[in-house]
């Protein structure tokens, strides 16, 4: 069925692909685009290999991602890299999946500075080890002043407890006299969620199959236009980025109207 929903094309030549990519940014590219990136573990074990080794695969394709999306004009990448339901797997590959942001980084930060990336991240850096943090807060810091695409990591973040929160903040303004009921628009809650300076995402890319959100941007998502494909995601590449972006610009967004 998934295959039906999105047909792969023939490999291009690389003249055909970079007349795609024109091709688009003639047309309304999408300023937010979030990604579920799913399906490490299977392309491991279909190779006979540890799982850890398809995380350590799918790394570098957000590189190539993060390069692409950059150039065609998108203005903010979300990937989501750790859940805060993800603790619950086996500790080893826990351990190493807490290892590749700072691997991620540490090999990569000057690039990213080349290329004008800031990084950002949403979810609870409170709760990750210390050479994590470390990691993540010195590339924040490192690319503040960098105007060109935000790469924000969802690591450790889980929409409901986001929402949760934002819930809870908000019945502590209330009490403090900060803000009335009758402030209280969807607008305003938005500013209560970590992705308060952020727009909501245009497009949602999951990979791998699986065709559900995971706990995944749960408020934000409500308008996204959704994008499914059986790829895995460590096979993913800047054809399928294209692919899916074609697919965007094909549809028509009403936002509940006609």
């Amino acid at each position: 069925m998934l295959n039906k929903m999105n047909p792969w094309k023939k490999e291009p030549s690389p003249s055909g692909f970079r007349d795609r990519i024109l091709q688009i940014k003639e047309h309304q590219v999408p300023s937010h685009v979030a990604i579920i990136m799913d399906g490490n573990g299977r392309w491991a074990k279909k190779r006979a290999l540890p799982r850890v080794a398809g995380h350590h695969e799918g790394m570098k394709v957000v590189r190539k991602i993060t390069k692409l999306a950059n150039e065609i004009g998108v203005k903010t990448l979300t990937v989501y890299a750790f859940s805060t339901e993800n603790w619950k797997r086996p500790k080893m590959e826990v351990d190493f999946l807490m290892k590749l942001p700072e691997e991620f980084l540490g090999t990569f930060l000057p690039e990213l500075i080349e290329e004008n990336v800031r990084v950002e991240m949403i979810g609870y850096m409170d709760k990750l080890p210390e050479h994590t943090r470390k990691a993540v807060g010195k590339a924040m810091e490192d690319t503040k002043d960098n105007t060109g695409l935000v790469l924000n990591f969802a690591l450790n973040y889980g929409s409901r407890a986001e929402i949760l929160d934002g819930v809870k903040k908000v019945i502590e303004d209330i009490k403090n006299g900060k803000i009335s009921e009758d402030d209280l628009t969807e607008e305003a809650f938005s500013s209560y969620l970590m992705t308060k300076d952020m727009n909501d995402p245009d497009l949602l890319i999951r990979t791998s199959g699986e065709i559900r959100l995971s706990n995944f941007m749960l408020w934000q998502l409500a308008y996204t236009e959704f994008w499914f494909t059986d790829v895995l995601w460590p096979d993913f590449n800047e054809e399928h980025l294209i692919d899916a972006i074609e697919a965007f610009q094909g549809r028509q967004r009403r936002f509940g109207g006609v």
